[in-house]
């Protein structure tokens, strides 16, 4: 038996520690906050991805077929709320067509099962709708990921794993004869393996290990409204846009939630803490680290104007909020939504202002790096740890 030290408990971390257990290696998880899934896996739209927008043969695309069957047999198994409600995707100009029809040919590349639908068969779904076309994901769901975290937490407790909130890293070194250090606050452990499963923080942690992480985290806030109770009637599912193939953002959407209540967001905005969830979250050194990594400048070069400019005001402009829900669906009004908090999204970008389109995962000698994990993480987070512990036990 193998000791592995999981840096992170979010969903990702619980599930790789929860794979590691079951193949009999003996896990320790550390989580710097008082709580399991504190932050991204707490903070997203629940949704389940069925893999519809990602490259073939690409680990987003892999992993989140994959992981769109796991995610919802490991919820039915383990009495999580799950529903597999289908979504629709829908081309609201003709100039998006072209782009709609990527998507359904790369669904069928991805074996996603979608189709292409006319404006009247995407009403019978969706009345209120508005397009020119449409494509209908019939595997796209919504669940209660921070209920799965509860669902992990409880089997790993059964399987007799450590388990320690309130508990940062410190410190992580090579120890002699092999292995890892890693500090904390009250100890120094020992480890055969670390996994960094540290999401918003994964480089620092990955630099902490003496590693020169490929790319850094630049947070991306992204924020939600709500409809009003009484108008929660407009959608009965959920309707995207076609997205920006040029940007990693799927634009705001509308989304049915488990409870009833529809979501609509989010928008994409530069954090300017890595947990900032407020503008008036702000600090100096996370905003140090931005202006001091080249690839933001050039990334900011790219994109600041006109569409990161369109999004800040979109932040701070409800009428334009509702403007972009209307697009989708014409009865929404800006008297018919109300904020509804905000997460925060660890977006990986190289030192030449790329953006790391896939999912990042970097090893060295017994210690391996999640650097990049967003969305569809949480849907994938079952095959990403069997990837990971693959690398471990390997």
């Amino acid at each position: 038996m193998r000791n592995v030290v999981v840096i992170g408990g979010g969903i990702v971390g619980l599930s790789v520690a929860w794979e590691l257990s079951q193949r009999g290696q003996d896990v320790t998880v550390l989580e710097k906050e008082a709580r399991w899934a504190a932050h991204q896996t707490g903070h997203n739209s629940n949704v389940v991805h069925a893999g519809l927008y990602y490259k073939p043969g690409s680990f987003k695309a892999r992993m989140s077929v994959g992981g769109n069957r796991s995610i919802v047999d490991f919820a039915r198994q383990y009495g999580v709320p799950v529903q597999v409600c289908g979504k629709l995707v829908v081309a609201t100009r003709e100039e998006e067509i072209p782009a709609l029809d990527t998507l359904a040919e790369r669904a069928e590349a991805n074996g996603v099962p979608a189709k292409r639908i006319t404006p009247a068969e995407a009403r019978e779904y969706e009345p209120e709708v508005s397009c020119v076309a449409a494509l209908r994901v019939e595997s796209t769901g919504i669940i209660d990921f921070p209920a799965v975290c509860a669902a992990l937490v409880r089997l790993l407790d059964e399987a007799d794993a450590d388990l320690r909130l309130n508990t940062p890293a410190l410190g992580i070194r090579p120890a002699r004869g092999g292995g890892v250090e890693v500090a904390t606050g009250s100890a120094v452990l020992h480890a055969d393996a670390l996994v960094n499963c540290a999401g918003l923080h994964a480089d620092r942690v990955a630099e902490m290990a003496g590693i020169t992480p490929s790319a850094r985290i630049v947070p991306f806030r992204g924020e939600y409204y709500e409809l009003k109770p009484e108008r929660r009637h407009l959608v009965r599912g959920l309707i995207y846009p076609v997205p920006d193939p040029t940007l990693p953002f799927l634009g705001v959407h509308l989304t049915r939630m488990l409870d009833g209540s529809v979501h609509a967001g989010p928008n994409a905005v530069l954090a300017l803490r890595r947990e900032g969830y407020r503008w008036a979250d702000v600090s100096v050194k996370d905003l140090a680290d931005v202006a001091r990594f080249p690839g933001a400048w050039k990334l900011a070069r790219k994109y600041a104007y006109p569409t990161g400019l369109e999004e800040v005001l979109r932040s701070f402009s409800k009428k334009r909020f509702a403007a972009s829900l209307a697009q989708l669906v014409p009865a929404v009004t800006e008297d018919d939504i109300v904020r509804h908090g905000s997460g925060v999204r660890a977006q990986a970008l190289r030192p030449d202002g790329s953006l790391v389109d896939d999912f990042l995962i970097e090893s060295t000698k017994d210690q391996v790096h999640v650097l990049n994990a967003p969305s569809p993480a949480a849907t994938s987070a079952l095959e990403i740890a069997k990837y990971i512990a693959d690398r471990v036990t390997d």
